[in-house]
């Protein structure tokens, strides 16, 4: 089925439509590339396990989900770490040992926050797109402002229920307890405590969102031209999404690296003896300084080979399913329209 991509056809497409073919692709890209991660921390759990009273991030391509160690070891893939000779191996025997459930452990929270994150911004950029084109006469840099602005507005909505939900995950808090810590947090730091990290999340997902966009409409068209399609196709979207996902993953990556060592200092240390807080750098350039005085510019890229396994095929499977959602309803609208027309022509 081809996909949905000129301007005329926009309007065939309702905005619920939308959120319906962004919510299908938010849900099949959390259940596609969550195995990924869980092999992949089985494997570092059996080389390098995680110290007790430490942070770590579990990622599946679309969200970040910090867990702290003590409570970790409950965790289906935390526990059982096994021996494994390597990613095909580890599939293999936790399909065998432990049940082929196990490959989607931690699925619940991850589609708790990447539900409504996606359905807002995948929707809100359709619907900017929408209206900048019949005010815009340069169109090239719509997907580019689009994205900018569809983004902050996700990440803005999202970012103090993913700091509640943070902490809800590093330890097992009944909803009274979870309310103190709220109003605790807020009477001590006030309400824009409960954006913290937001800047260096901007940071990264807004460029992030301008280049994936910007990229994305370019190889669509490209693809396009070279395989004589007058419409993208299925394929032509998943390989434009991969490949624009590819290059806005690895030029963001070192604003990546910053918001990990953010995140996962929220709750490192039990206590505040253990150190002092002060001492650590908090804004994003600091961070950046601090990384590459001790690694060099080359730990602004870390994992950059995991995070090209993780992003490429996420940003594939998440934007052809919702192009493939919006041709679907596309093809609907018009043979109920084609109806309804017919209906009127025989009264």
């Amino acid at each position: 089925m081809d996909a949905e991509h000129t301007g005329q056809e926009f309007p065939r497409v309702t905005p619920l439509q939308q959120m319906i073919a962004s919510c299908t692709g938010a849900i099949l890209t959390s259940l596609m590339v969550t195995p990924l991660d869980v092999v992949k921390i089985r494997l570092q759990v059996q080389n390098n396990p995680y110290p007790k009273r430490r942070c770590f991030l579990y990622c599946n391509g679309l969200m970040d989900h910090l867990y702290f160690c003590d409570e970790g070891s409950n965790k289906a893939w935390y526990k059982k770490p096994g021996r494994f000779r390597g990613t095909l191996d580890a599939f293999l025997k936790i399909i065998r040992n432990e049940g082929i459930k196990s490959l989607w452990s931690g699925l619940p929270p991850t589609l708790v926050m990447a539900v409504p994150a996606t359905v807002i911004y995948f929707t809100c950029y359709d619907q900017l797109s929408l209206f900048m084109k019949s005010k815009v006469e340069n169109e090239a840099f719509i997907p580019i402002f689009a994205g900018i602005v569809a983004r902050l507005g996700a990440v803005t909505v999202i970012s103090p229920l993913e700091l509640i939900r943070t902490k809800m995950q590093s330890k097992a808090l009944s909803c009274k307890e979870l309310h103190l810590f709220v109003r605790r947090k807020l009477s001590h730091d006030g309400w824009i405590s409960l954006w913290r990290g937001w800047s260096s999340t901007v940071m990264r997902d807004v460029p992030f969102s301008a280049m994936y966009w910007y990229n994305f409409e370019v190889f669509k068209k490209w693809l396009c031209k070279n395989s004589d399609k007058h419409e993208p196709t299925f394929v032509i979207n998943f390989t434009a999404g991969a490949m624009s996902g590819s290059i806005a993953s690895v030029v963001t990556l070192p604003f990546d690296v910053v918001k990990t060592q953010k995140q996962t200092r929220l709750w490192r240390y039990e206590t505040p003896q253990d150190i002092d807080l002060h001492t650590l750098p908090t804004s994003t350039w600091d961070i950046m300084k601090q990384i590459v005085s001790k690694h060099g510019i080359s730990g602004l890229f870390a994992g950059l080979i995991p995070r090209l396994i993780k992003v490429a095929p996420a940003c594939a499977i998440m934007v052809s399913t919702y192009e493939f959602g919006k041709a679907f309803f596309h093809q609907q609208n018009l043979k109920q329209e084609y109806h309804t027309s017919d209906s009127m022509d025989l009264k």
